[in-house]
C-alpha cells in the first residue's frame, strides 16, 4: 500500500473547550499529533474520547479555542477538500452503509466518501488499490459477500479498509475492538500493529477502553478524564499505573510483555 504524508504536524488544538448545553465536554485541551505517531485515547465513558475524535474527523467544532487539520485551520477550510485527507473507522457510520452492498464495494466508496455505489466512476488506480486493502485486511475472499452478511469482525476490518481507500494522512479508529471475541481481537490487534510499524502509513488516533486493545507498534498515549487531560506523551512514560489509576479513579497496576499491556485492579 502506497501511503504519503505532506503534513508534518496532523492535528493539533489549543485551549479547546466544547459545550452542548450545560454540559461541558472537552475543556481547555491543548494537544498535537505529528505525522508518523500512533497514539492511544483512554478515558472513562463520558471522558471525552469521541467528542475528541470528532474534532479530528472535521465533524464536529470547538465551542471555543482553535484546531488546525493537516495545516488547515477548522472553520476557515472547505471541509469538501479537507475530510477525503481523513480516514474514519467508526460504528457510527454503519447504519449508513447499504447492508446490501458488496463488501469491494464497501471498501472502493472509500475513495470518493460516499456510502454506496451509485454513478460515480472510479479508475483502475482505484480498483488496484481496493483490492489490495481487501487483501491486507483479510478481506479478499469475501469481497462478493454483501455488508450485511458479515460477522462484528469483518465488519470491522471493512471500516478500516475502507478508512484507508482515499489514501489519507490522518486515520481515526473509534473503538475498533469493541464487540469482538478473543480471536477476533487478536486478529485485528496483529493487523493493525502491521500497520503501525508501517513508516509510509498515516498518522493514527485509536480510542479504546482497553490497554490490551493497544497495538505494539504505538508511540504515544493521551488519557482523559471529564473532558480534561490527565497525561500525554509517549506511551512508556504515559501509560502508567499512577496516570490509569487517576484516569479511572480506581488503583491500577499496569503490565508489559512483548509490546502488548495489561491493566487490572492492584491489590
Amino acid at each position: 500500500m502506497a501511503f504519503t504524508r505532506p503534513v508534518d504536524e496532523v492535528f493539533a488544538c489549543q485551549h479547546v473547550l466544547v459545550r452542548r448545553g450545560s454540559k461541558l465536554l472537552l475543556a481547555d485541551l491543548s494537544w498535537s499529533v505529528r505525522a508518523g505517531q500512533r497514539w492511544v485515547i483512554l478515558g472513562p465513558n463520558g471522558a471525552g474520547k469521541t467528542t475528541l475524535l470528532q474534532l479530528a474527523a472535521a465533524a464536529l467544532f470547538p465551542t471555543a479555542g482553535s484546531v488546525h487539520l493537516l495545516g488547515e485551520e477548522l472553520g476557515a477550510v472547505d471541509l469538501v477538500e479537507l475530510k477525503p485527507r481523513i480516514g474514519w473507522a467508526s460504528s457510527a457510520i454503519l447504519n449508513n452503509l447499504p447492508v446490501g452492498e458488496s463488501v469491494a464495494n464497501v471498501v472502493l466508496t472509500g475513495a470518493y466518501g460516499v456510502t454506496g455505489r451509485w454513478r460515480e466512476k472510479y479508475e483502475v488506480v482505484d480498483e488496484f488499490r481496493g483490492a489490495q486493502l481487501l487483501k491486507a485486511w483479510g478481506l479478499d475472499a469475501l469481497a462478493n459477500r454483501t455488508f450485511g452478511t458479515l460477522s462484528e469482525g469483518e465488519r470491522k476490518r471493512t471500516l478500516i479498509a475502507r478508512a484507508l481507500m482515499s489514501d489519507p494522512e490522518l486515520l481515526l479508529l473509534d473503538e475498533p475492538g469493541a464487540g469482538l471475541d478473543l480471536g477476533g481481537r487478536e486478529d485485528l490487534v496483529q493487523r493493525l500493529a502491521i500497520l503501525a510499524f508501517d513508516s509510509k502509513a498515516p498518522a493514527q488516533l485509536l480510542v479504546t477502553h482497553h490497554v490490551e486493545e493497544i497495538p505494539p507498534g504505538f508511540t504515544h498515549a493521551l488519557l482523559l478524564r471529564q473532558g480534561q487531560v490527565v497525561a500525554q506523551g509517549s506511551i512508556d512514560q504515559t501509560l502508567t499505573s499512577t496516570f490509569l489509576s487517576q484516569t479511572f479513579d480506581l488503583p491500577i497496576q499496569v503490565t508489559q510483555l512483548a509490546g502488548r499491556y495489561l491493566a487490572q485492579r492492584a491489590g
